[in-house]
């Protein structure tokens, strides 16, 4: 290569980048500006259309595996050599945001963009990917696809699973496969990987409150979701008094009040969330016989996640007389951190591009947790508005964006010349 050459950070396309995320945004679009795509929908189905007709156009190949993940490759000059990868997920929340998972596919995509405008040939093949059901809001549990490529959830027993609405995830898949076909990889899924970087909004306000461009990822904290199910017995509103009934809701509004109160801590580092709540039969006429709830909860430490799970049955055996209630764990994510060479690598490039950074723990998930325990991986943060997100209102500059994917390009061809 001659001195003179442009480097893959300087092909990087601003407005070709921010035109994609504008494409996308139109699939699932809500009124209010943001997407509901989730996992395995006919929108899902349409952004897989579009991402696969973009590499198609650039002579990229791609590919899906048993659980669905959507790979586009860009071939290097080994083509035995293990694929650096980078990617994130288009899924959405229902009322979920534009850049949320889309930018870090996006971003990857127009990493190998950029290497092909360069000219730039790897040692290794570049791969962007695209996983399934990351956010876990139609089907639980959320980052599936990168779970199951890991090895960490069995094939079958994740095809077995059901949206709120009984739809079978099996059949899901299946109709989304159909309506954006591409050719399936044979095999279990899962494959070797040399490394991974992942590219995101941050979904907090730390790199604005600093006035910092780049989030250079050094760990993402653990996580544990379950559901509280309470059974009561369904009566007649106007003809049963108060203390004959076995009220679900009201037991389950005793639970919650106790858990939200033995969750909090000084410190605000443990996350306690409520974030879904169904009451049967759903009846104002009716008192509600069962009602069912959803935790997320997370910290950095695991062994603070196990003492407060084991306080949180304490509560749910205390705290749900007359009604039988049961506290299922769904999810258990370990704390991880992310590999030390990969970390340096994101703050080197990051320097070396003039570019504002900070390191810093993600408070989110990512599948970035899963691919971590196959090989050494990183994570590259850039701001968002106010740090909202998991919101319609989610927003983030053309200029972070493109900045968090020249630091993104500059790594994986690092990775990939190795």
């Amino acid at each position: 290569m001659s001195g003179a050459r442009i480097p893959p950070s300087g092909a990087v396309n601003e407005q070709r980048l921010w035109q994609r995320h504008a494409d996308m945004a139109k699939l699932g679009g809500t009124p209010k500006g943001g997407v509901n795509r989730q996992a395995l929908s006919p929108e899902d189905a349409a952004a897989r259309n579009q991402l696969a007709a973009w590499a198609k156009a650039r002579g990229f190949a791609t590919f899906t595996d048993p659980i669905g993940n959507l790979f586009v490759r860009r071939d290097g000059i080994d083509a035995d050599a293990n694929p650096v990868m980078s990617g994130s997920h288009m899924d959405s929340q229902p009322t979920g945001g534009r850049f949320d998972g889309m930018y870090g596919v996006l971003a990857a995509f127009e990493a190998l963009e950029a290497l092909e405008d360069a000219g730039i040939r790897t040692r290794r093949p570049v791969m962007a990917v695209a996983w399934t059901n990351e956010e876990g809001s139609r089907f639980q549990p959320g980052a599936m696809g990168s779970a199951v490529f890991a090895g960490h959830y069995r094939l079958d027993e994740m095809l077995a699973q059901k949206d709120w609405k009984g739809v079978l995830l099996e059949d899901a898949l299946a109709e989304t496969l159909k309506a954006a076909p591409t050719p399936l990889r044979a095999g279990p899924p899962g494959f070797p990987v040399d490394s991974y970087v992942e590219a995101h909004i941050e979904q907090g306000p730390r790199l604005e409150n600093e006035n910092k461009t780049i989030g250079v990822v050094t760990a993402i904290q653990g996580s544990r979701r379950y559901i509280v199910t309470v059974e009561g017995e369904e009566a007649h509103a106007g003809t049963t008094p108060r203390a004959a009934r076995k009220d679900a809701y009201a037991a389950a509004t005793r639970i919650a009040a106790a858990m939200y109160a033995a969750t909090t801590d000084a410190e605000d580092t443990l996350r306690f969330t409520i974030g879904r709540v169904e009451v049967a039969p759903g009846s104002p006429n009716t008192v509600p016989g069962k009602v069912t709830f959803t935790i997320d909860m997370r910290h950095p430490q695991d062994a603070v996640l196990e003492t407060h799970e084991r306080t949180l049955k304490a509560i749910v055996a205390a705290k749900a007389a007359p009604c039988p209630a049961a506290l299922e764990r769904v999810t258990n994510v370990a704390p991880t951190d992310f590999d030390p060479k990969v970390i340096g690598l994101v703050r080197e490039k990051a320097q070396a591009l003039g570019l504002s950074n900070m390191d810093m723990p993600s408070g989110a998930g990512h599948d970035a947790m899963h691919i971590a325990r196959l090989c050494p991986a990183g994570m590259i943060f850039v701001p968002c508005e106010r740090g909202i997100s998991h919101n319609e209102s989610e927003n983030a500059t053309p200029q972070d964006l493109a900045a968090g994917t020249r630091v993104l390009v500059e790594v994986l061809e690092a990775l990939a010349n190795r």
